[in-house]
């Protein structure tokens, strides 16, 4: 199922309707004490958005602007500027093994990470930031709470398309205090004064995603992908 983050579901309803947010709130607050509390946030904002005849997912045809890439999604196009290549890796967990090979794109609406497996992997080799990449075919996962686009051998990458631009702009991140960050917060700034250093710690991390790794008697292994050699 694609997942919509309940504040989209809300903005949603918003535009659509004459309701206020407060109002929507509620209406979510009161369609989860209906159902006794066994219902997700988001999934009562869906019921109650069917329920006032707000489509939540138009159709999908054609390229995708960042912004509107939601996790679930499949046959994913999109079109953005190259602003970080990380490179190619070997990987090897649960028995198989392969290339993987990750990017960070973005175009006017915001940005988003790109995963590449195997074959496909070997393409980013050629790329350099201020690139614009067509990524055709792709399906979008959440790791850690965070989308990203991933290609397989099913998927295309064009480098430089013919016709293809992209405005892209230089994000810009809001800026928080310390007693105001929460867990949910991504890519934000801050600003403070430094009271203490450490030693910095060097650890192995999964290359499929990015956890630490744990050593056992039989090596590296991955909670979520098992053996890494």
């Amino acid at each position: 199922m694609i997942r919509i983050p309940v504040e989209q579901i809300i903005r949603k309803i918003k535009e659509k309707t004459s309701y206020s947010e407060e109002a929507i709130n509620d209406m979510i607050s009161k369609k989860i004490k209906q159902l006794s509390g066994l219902i997700t946030r988001e999934g009562a904002a869906r019921i109650v958005a069917n329920e006032l005849g707000v489509k939540l997912i138009e159709k999908i045809s054609g390229k995708l602007k960042i912004k509107n890439i939601l996790s679930g999604m499949r046959d994913v196009e999109v079109v953005g500027i190259v602003k970080q290549n990380f490179g190619v890796r070997d990987f090897s967990s649960s028995g198989r093994s392969g290339k993987v090979a990750s990017l960070i794109i973005a175009d006017e609406t915001g940005s988003i990470r790109v995963v590449l497996w195997n074959d496909i992997a070997d393409k980013v080799s050629s790329l350099k930031n201020g690139d614009v990449v067509k990524l055709v075919g792709g399906y979008v996962r959440e790791n850690q709470g965070v989308k990203e686009v991933h290609l397989n051998s099913r998927s295309k990458i064009i480098i430089n398309p013919p016709g293809e631009k992209v405005e892209s702009i230089d994000l810009e991140y809001p800026r928080k205090k310390i007693s105001e960050l929460s867990e949910s917060d991504r890519d934000v700034e801050l600003r403070a004064t430094i009271v203490q250093a450490f030693e910095p710690r060097f650890y192995e991390v999964c290359p499929v995603c990015g956890k630490k790794l744990v050593l056992s008697e039989g090596g590296f292994v991955c909670e979520t992908h098992g053996h890494v050699e």
